[in-house]
């Protein structure tokens, strides 16, 4: 009757949890024609040490043909109360989009994104890793204190009819990945993935890891744990991420924005016209920080990871922030001739409440350049710096860049519409 009687409460729980959402979206629906939705992701159901990593398809998401202005998630607990940090540790969420095949009935949660791929059709970004990071929005810890609003006139479209193949119709897949760190070993090591304290020596596909590999997301996904204190105990609990999409409807007024997604450990090669090779991509997401030597300062200990590249398109830039992990200490984007296109800082929290965790990036600095007033030329040589505190060791860290671009040549109300890329893929990769 106990275990009834618990279910009931949770029921409950959730039923009065979706209600408040509701009202509060009703009175957030329209803001000076910003449209705001909120929702939540299926229940993530974590104990001490556990991992869920899943890939939520056919999310609850806006319809219809519109701009999308901003997307933001954070962890809370089943009566809506925000998860800090240091109990539940944010790795990632991403934002996909894709087209499903009409009248094929598919689970809404997986935890392979490669199933079904014949009747999927992801719909990448503009790039420009070939191998993964197809996502349209991603962040982790800094989650709460990061913007990701697109300023007018510009916006994300989506949902255009044109752009549908027939027989399909468009998607939203969410991917979470978080970690309950209470009674953890060493939290630190447990949010950077360190294989021994996960006691796993293969990935998820059973593929031997190699021996040099100590750290990172190939061991903590989905269902692992890690270590915790000898006789901690501690409670199951249901969590979700509640998200946040804020958006209008499309008319000829908005200039669309492209989003790419830069990333440091880039092993890019370049395009060979004579013998009919393209460039290619191939980001590897994740790298290691080793300490530094003993007795430097820790002042001194810093390491730089740098990427040099071409990019393939020209136009405004509108948006730009960076995405790293805990001891990252910037990172900045570079154009020819060394003038800065945009920097991007992290915040580390000083307290205990959620978005203020101390130890932790709970934020991090965008840029929002005046509108023609920093452009890329198309097949403009940037460079790319990651820089984090090698005062310790890091395992599985990341030095990614998003950007926000435009055709600097769009004008409202005279814009050619482009059709979305789209990708059959085997795989994706999201930070």
């Amino acid at each position: 009757m106990a275990y009834g009687s618990d279910c009931l409460l949770l029921y409950l729980s959730i039923l009065l949890l979706l209600f408040t959402i509701q009202s509060s979206q009703a009175q957030l629906r329209s803001e000076n024609g910003v449209k705001t939705d909120v929702f939540l992701s299926p229940v993530l159901v974590l104990e001490p040490g556990k991992v869920s990593n899943k890939f939520y398809y056919n999310i609850d998401f806006p319809r219809g043909h519109i701009a999308l202005k901003s997307f933001n998630g954070e962890v809370i607990d089943e009566k809506g109360n925000p998860v800090p940090l240091h109990e539940t540790y944010l790795h990632h969420w991403a934002l996909l989009r894709y087209y499903q095949r009409k009248g094929i009935d598919i689970p809404k949660h997986h935890g392979d994104l490669g199933f079904l791929r014949s009747d999927q059709i992801i719909i990448k970004n503009s790039g420009v890793c070939d191998n993964g990071l197809s996502q349209y929005f991603g962040l982790g810890s800094e989650t709460r204190r990061t913007a990701t609003y697109v300023p007018d006139p510009y916006g994300i479209e989506v949902g255009n009819p044109a752009d549908i193949p027939e027989g399909y119709e468009e998607r939203w897949l969410l991917n979470v990945h978080a970690i309950d760190t209470r009674g953890a070993e060493d939290k630190l090591g447990c949010t950077e993935c360190r294989c021994d304290l996960y006691n796993v020596t293969v990935d998820e596909y059973g593929r031997a890891l190699p021996p040099n590999y100590t750290g990172g997301w190939h061991c903590c996904y989905d269902s692992t744990r890690c270590r915790v204190k000898e006789g901690f105990e501690g409670v199951k609990r249901s969590l979700f991420l509640r998200y946040t999409v804020k958006y209008v409807d499309w008319h000829a007024s908005i200039v669309p924005v492209k989003i790419y997604i830069l990333d440091v450990t880039d092993i890019w090669k370049k395009a060979d016209e004579s013998r009919g090779l393209k460039a290619r991509h191939d980001c590897l997401v994740e790298y290691e920080v080793e300490s530094c030597q003993v007795g430097m300062a820790n002042d001194g200990c810093i390491h730089t990871k740098t990427l040099t590249v071409t990019f393939p398109t020209g136009g405004d830039v509108i948006y730009g922030v960076a995405h790293q992990h805990a001891g990252g200490i910037g990172s900045t984007l570079y154009g020819e001739g060394g003038r800065v296109i945009c920097s991007s800082n992290p915040t580390y929290g000083t307290g205990d409440e959620p978005g203020n965790e101390a130890g932790h990036i709970v934020g991090m600095s965008t840029c929002y350049p005046s509108p023609g007033s920093v452009k890329i030329a198309a097949g403009e040589t940037l460079t790319l710096m990651s820089n984090y505190s090698s005062a310790q060791r890091h395992t599985g860290v990341m030095g990614l860049f998003y950007l926000l671009i435009s055709d600097s040549s769009a004008k409202p109300e005279a814009i050619l519409h482009a059709p979305a890329e789209v990708s059959k893929i085997d795989y994706i990769i999201v930070s």
